[in-house]
């Protein structure tokens, strides 16, 4: 496997039009498609998620027949898969039918309600802990797989489900060789010895951002956000939110099983998204107990099974976790701290400003050789262009503190109302930093989204329209206000190369190190996007041919170039990773005996000491060096 290809299907652009990419996609060397869920959803759905017949491939997109026709068109296929979920809607035929529902879903005897997925009503939870409902789910799926017509499945969300071990060894004894899990490792957290390649990479974009921001820049960027409290008090204090509020159903459930003192502090203390104790077998593993130590002591011992007879609390407190870090966390705390949006991301830590070539070179040979190494993906916060110009802010930290304070002086007329407060404006000044040149719809579709996700003055339960017509007011008025508007441009034209930099950089590390290369639509050129729906725009797939056939985009043709290496040099890109002697501000490492990487990530020029041989450079630019070993 060379690289997957991330496609977004629609009804406006379906498995035909996927199909159409084909030649473009091999010419740029991708090896795999890698799928949005493709089984029928509900109608009109733009993302696939809500499936409402897991038996059949969807009409909307063009059916099982044209699905056939791209699995047949020259490149392997990844189905994504929501075991998970499905829609709780009529158009569902085992939502509709009582019977069937009592058997498909995860239901609450005492109450009729059904288990959400997160904060998702309209979402309900499968019992694919049960073989029958199992197999009635994934026939097709997996009818495919063993066709040959699908290479491999990735998993959407696998925290939710009550047995995602014993899902995961279910899917392999059924024929799946390779699976791709969509779990959120926190830092320093180790993938579980499930059967799978690894995760879908979100780790790996974290550890690439951070390898580029400059530790220098935290202390004026921290006391520009004014906000005084460590990010761990932050999300701490998010998650404890969520648990007494969004997550309140979740909690009189498991309150019902078992009222043990602690239980709202214990749901919001997880260092990781959750544990994998397994009540009907016992197995409890040392990462179990380590992510349980800071847990109110009744919980703790309910939890590691020291005091038995609590086994479905256990369960489904497992559950409930991930689902209160991932709103408390990413759809909350993330929107709040903005000392440095870069690293607010899914799987991230903003807490950790920056990362020393020696931690990245250990992360990456502890990371599974299998596992996509992501960049952008229809999930992040932002794509990864925008991160990196964002995150090299840090480089210039005192010259954005000193504009930043002067826009707020500058924009103060353009807000009369006192909207946005001070987080606000500076989360705006960031992404308009980021992803400028954006038009001002898109700001401010984006900043609304993000102050709701916020939940400080308004919230997607309890918006307040008048704040948010004032924020988007102040926003849209920046673009006619000519000093700002020139201090802004000028600024951008000054940081945008060392973006591009990081940028560029971060690609060649994601193209290289130990992993699968996950490439996500359109980014094969510049690509300025910022949370979905906003990364989920129409791609011009004529301007990308063209550009293809031209040679004239220096990250097309990196990308072009170091995807021939992997496919020229298999035998190196599945073996060892060494990590190579190097300037100060240079990360380089060679992968098996017949490619070295060096890359910039602190400024100047990449410098390595070549091992004994003779070298070509495949790729020589000033932010990296890749070298090919003669034959």
């Amino acid at each position: 496997m060379i690289a997957t290809y991330r496609l977004q299907l629609t009804p406006g652009f379906g498995f035909a039009r996927a199909r159409a990419l084909v030649p473009y996609l091999r010419e740029l060397g991708v090896s795999h498609l890698y799928l949005s869920p493709v089984l029928e959803a509900r109608a009109g759905s733009t993302h696939g998620y809500d499936v409402v017949d897991p038996g059949r491939v969807s009409a909307q997109l063009g059916g099982e027949g044209e699905l056939r026709a791209l699995c047949r068109a020259g490149l392997g296929v990844v189905l994504d898969v929501v075991p998970n979920h499905m829609a709780a809607v009529d158009e569902n035929p085992y939502w509709r039918d009582p019977e069937l529902r009592r058997r498909f879903f995860d239901l609450d005897a005492e109450t009729g309600l059904h288990r959400r997925f997160f904060d998702v009503a309209e979402l309900a939870g499968v019992r694919v802990e049960d073989r029958d409902v199992l197999a009635e789910t994934h026939r097709t799926v997996l009818g495919l797989v063993r066709e040959g017509l699908v290479a491999g499945l990735r998993v959407d969300h696998p925290d939710g489900l009550a047995d995602p071990r014993g899902y995961l060894e279910r899917l392999r004894a059924e024929g799946v060789e390779r699976v791709w899990v969509e779990k959120i490792l926190a830092p320093g957290e180790a993938l579980r010895d499930w059967p799978v390649e690894g995760t879908t990479g979100y780790e790996f974009a974290s550890d690439a951002q951070a390898l580029f921001v400059d530790s220098a820049g935290e202390r004026i960027l921290t006391e520009l956000a004014g906000e005084p409290r460590p990010w761990g008090e932050v999300a701490l204090e998010a998650k404890l939110e969520q648990v007494r509020t969004t997550f309140a159903p979740e909690v009189e459930r498991l309150r019902r099983l078992h009222d043990v003192p602690g239980l709202e502090r214990a749901l919001a203390s997880l260092p990781v998204y959750r544990t994998y104790v397994e009540p009907w077998s016992g197995r409890v593993e040392q990462a179990d107990r380590d992510a349980a130590a800071g847990l109110p002591e009744d919980v703790r011992r309910v939890l590691l099974l020291e005091e038995r007879g609590h086994d479905e609390f256990v369960t489904r407190f497992q559950q409930t976790t991930g689902a209160v870090t991932a709103k408390g966390v990413e759809d909350t705390a993330c929107y709040r701290y903005v000392r440095l949006l870069a690293l607010n991301e899914v799987g991230g830590d903003p807490g950790r400003f920056g990362l020393d070539v020696d931690r990245f070179h250990r992360a990456n040979t502890l990371r599974p050789r299998g596992g996509l190494l992501a960049g952008t993906t229809h999930d992040t916060k932002r794509s990864a262009d925008v991160r990196a110009r964002i995150g090299a802010l840090a480089g210039l930290a005192g010259r954005f503190a000193e504009l930043a304070t002067r826009w707020r002086r500058l924009n103060e007329p353009l807000r009369p109302a006192g909207a946005p407060d001070r987080t606000e404006e500076l989360l705006v000044y960031q992404t308009l930093v980021g992803a400028w040149p954006l038009e001002p719809d898109r700001l401010v579709a984006y900043v609304v989204k993000a102050l709701r996700e916020a939940k400080r003055n308004t919230s997607w339960v309890d918006p307040d329209e008048r704040w948010e017509a004032a924020v988007a007011a102040f926003c849209r008025r920046l673009y006619g206000h000519e000093p700002f508007r020139r201090q802004l441009e000028a600024f951008v034209a000054e940081l945008a190369p060392a973006g591009e930099r990081s940028a560029l950089g971060q690609l060649v590390l994601r193209l290289t190190a130990p992993g699968v290369p996950d490439l996500y639509q359109g980014e094969e050129l510049p690509f300025f996007a910022l949370v979905d729906p906003d990364n989920r725009r129409p791609v011009d797939w004529e301007r990308r041919r063209a550009a293809l056939a031209a040679g004239d985009s220096p990250k097309l043709e990196l990308i072009r170039v170091l995807l021939a290496l992997r496919a020229r040099r298999p035998e190196a890109f599945a073996g060892g990773y060494e990590s190579l002697p190097a300037a100060e501000g240079t990360c380089a490492y060679r992968r098996g005996d017949a490619v070295v990487v060096a890359v910039a990530c602190a400024g100047g020029a990449p410098a390595v000491e070549l091992p004994p041989g003779t070298w070509r450079a495949v790729v020589e630019e000033p932010y990296a060096t890749v070298f090919e070993a003669a034959r």
